[in-house]
């Protein structure tokens, strides 16, 4: 059994204390989020972290407030990656409006967007692996912007739905949105409708996604395919260019950039950058998933 120190709860309870900070809806929404009790979370607030919740409970709070039991931690580096899916996601968020990002794996789409959910108000992320059929993904929503989780399944709908109308510039973004089934994909044109002109909405992914739209639309008989695309503004934003040496120019900026924040001995970053570059080319993958194993590796 894990033993959680005391320094581990600390660490959690300020960062929910933060993240109550970025929600605008009631306490007892920002406890739903997080599947405590309400009188726990008051607790909670006053600091008494004794007893009132399960070892496994911290746990599940950590990983969903991005604290973790490791020393080691990814410092944020201001890509370009990162930059775009900023102004793409404040865009959105501002002016209620939906986007796709849709490019390569391992440039940091992922952790840009977890950053972002956790540092924007009222910002909610989405892992669509984690929740791949409509089900799990009204249930995945209605958790993460503070609905309710109990009741029928049209009835935590319409909770989630209403919270995202009422919270002031909402947005949700849905990550690895390739692994959603059509019924899903239907959920949320459904939930776009239902929150216009209310609540942002970001799609991410790499080809799957691509793929799963451009198929449908062009040789499916389901109209809803170009519906969603026509919803979130009818592009694919992308950023990694398709010529070679433009291509290996970006990588190359690109993991230089997180290891310059990463790394302890500046001196090693062209080795491992050049070690990265190495295995790179249309086929074969490279990018930051590569140099963080790198990283680990050449640390002393």
């Amino acid at each position: 059994m894990i033993e959680l120190t005391e320094d581990y709860k600390v660490k959690v309870l300020a960062a929910l204390t933060e993240a109550r900070e970025r929600y605008d809806g009631s306490d007892t929404n920002f406890a739903k989020k997080y599947g405590i009790n309400k009188s726990v979370y008051s607790g909670l607030k006053k600091g008494d972290t004794d007893k009132k919740i399960s070892p496994g409970k911290w746990l599940e709070l950590g990983r969903q407030l991005g604290v973790s039991l490791n020393e080691r931690n990814w410092n944020m580096a201001r890509t370009d990656v990162f930059n775009m899916i900023e102004e793409d996601v404040l865009f959105c968020k501002e002016f209620s409006k939906s986007m796709m990002f849709v490019d390569e794996c391992a440039i940091g789409k992922t952790y840009s967007a977890r950053y972002l959910s956790r540092t924007l108000k009222n910002c909610f992320y989405i892992d669509a692996t984690q929740c791949r059929q409509e089900r799990t993904l009204i249930r995945a929503i209605a958790k993460a912007v503070g609905g309710e989780p109990e009741g029928t399944l049209e009835e935590i709908k319409e909770s989630a739905k209403y919270i995202l109308n009422i919270l002031p510039h909402p947005i949700v973004i849905i990550d690895e949105a390739g692994a959603l089934s059509y019924s899903s994909l239907l959920l949320l044109h459904e939930f776009w409708n239902g929150t216009q002109d209310c609540c942002g909405w970001y799609l991410m992914g790499a080809d799957g996604l691509r793929t799963k739209l451009q198929k449908g639309k062009g040789t499916s008989k389901k109209q809803s395919y170009k519906e969603l695309f026509s919803r979130f503004s009818s592009k694919y934003n992308h950023i990694v260019p398709d010529a070679p040496d433009d291509r290996e120019a970006f990588f190359r900026n690109l993991i230089e950039s997180v290891l310059a924040v990463n790394i302890k001995d500046k001196r090693k970053i062209n080795k491992i950058v050049n070690m990265c570059l190495a295995t790179d080319s249309q086929e074969a993958e490279t990018g930051l998933r590569r140099a963080e194993t790198l990283l680990i590796l050449n640390e002393d």
